[in-house]
């Protein structure tokens, strides 16, 4: 009798860690279900360190930022675009996947075009309450199109449109405030912890404000500063109460089990990281200036249900931004109560059910 076929998925998604942590959140129920995974990404995104911790097959391919502004990499970029495609293609062709399910990200773009002109079942995972520029260009390959927010729905289309929410890594339950301590070597004393971070790479203008106010913050708190690679200021290295770190992998679990409160940017899976572990947090969206603005309404969104306090940057300034840290401790339960009556469930059984489905 011959052994039935394996099931199939390739993965995509990329440029930021945000666009491939959902991913690896799937991992483990895909594994548990006995598919074989293979991911398409870039030859030096993120993705590609970040996959192959996961012992994941990892094929790269070209690709073309999608710029919003002047550059003359414009001119350029639409040529590695499409040799992206062909790449993808022939790599869709020789892994022969039951499913394609997409993160978005710019490199997430020649591989959901060509799977749908190959007739491969394609999902799309969008995190943000309205679709970035690589999700509105994919989506009309796509089968089926999860949404994180109840908003986004109105954005993509109705019969294509699933709310699923965003997958959480498990290990992040499993963070050890022991562990997390020991490795920052800050005191477990009375004092509560802010873990202050920017996203994976940082943010420039969060760690100048928050160095602007170290020396009234630390007379109450202990500061674990992510401040992104390169970042960091050696002026600050030996402050009591304070450490800075460059980037946090595996140990972002054990940082998050310490910290009382939260300062963040409001990515739409570091937000709803810190909803499933209920941790009291204070965003600070990136602007328009520098975004196109989704971070602003994810902000808004979580605002609006009580789970987060927003600082929009503009409105940055060592006054107001002690103001909002103080006033988020003082509120912290309130913060907890609500978090913890939220529907807002775990999206990995809803999207690998679709998955299954396609």
């Amino acid at each position: 009798m011959a052994t039935q076929r394996k099931r199939r998925i390739v993965m995509t998604g990329g440029g930021t860690a945000g666009h491939v942590m959902a991913n690896i959140a799937l991992l483990p129920e895909l594994r548990f279900e006995e598919y074989l995974i293979a991911y398409i990404g870039s030859t030096d995104g993120i993705e590609k360190e970040l996959i192959k911790k996961q012992h994941v097959r990892y094929y790269e391919i070209s690709c073309g930022k999608l710029r919003r502004y002047m550059s003359t990499q414009n001119l350029t970029d639409p040529f590695r675009v499409i040799k992206g495609y062909s790449q993808a293609k022939k790599l869709l062709r020789k892994l022969r996947p039951d499913v394609v399910f997409s993160k978005g990200g710019f490199v997430s773009v020649p591989v959901v075009v060509a799977a749908g002109h190959l007739n491969i079942p394609v999902i799309i995972h969008e995190s943000d309450i309205t679709p970035g520029l690589a999700n509105k260009i994919a989506m009309r390959h796509a089968s089926k199109i999860c949404c994180t927010f109840p908003e986004t729905i109105r954005y993509v289309p109705e019969e294509k449109a699933v709310l699923t929410g965003t997958p959480i890594r498990s290990e992040l339950i499993a963070g050890s405030k022991t562990i997390g301590f020991r490795y920052t070597g800050l005191p477990n004393n009375n004092k509560p912890v802010i873990l202050v971070t920017g996203g994976s790479t940082g943010a420039k203008n969060l760690n100048e404000a928050l160095w602007r106010i170290l020396p009234e913050l630390l007379n109450t708190f202990n500061v674990v500063h992510l401040c992104g690679r390169g970042k960091n200021d050696e002026r600050y290295d030996n402050l009591e109460g304070y450490v800075q770190i460059e980037y946090a992998d595996d140990e972002m679990k054990d940082l998050l089990a310490m910290a009382d409160i939260v300062i963040s940017r409001a990515g739409s899976n570091t937000i709803f990281e810190l909803l499933a572990l209920r941790k009291p947090n204070l965003l600070i969206p990136l602007p328009e200036s520098a975004s196109r603005g989704d971070q602003i309404l994810n902000a808004k969104s979580f605002k609006n249900s009580g789970y987060s306090d927003v600082l929009e940057e503009e409105n940055l300034t060592p006054e107001s931004f002690l103001a909002a840290i103080n006033n988020l401790y003082l509120n912290k339960d309130s913060y907890i109560e609500n978090m913890e009556n939220s529907e807002m469930s775990n999206a990995i059984p809803k999207i690998v059910d679709l998955i299954d489905a396609l």
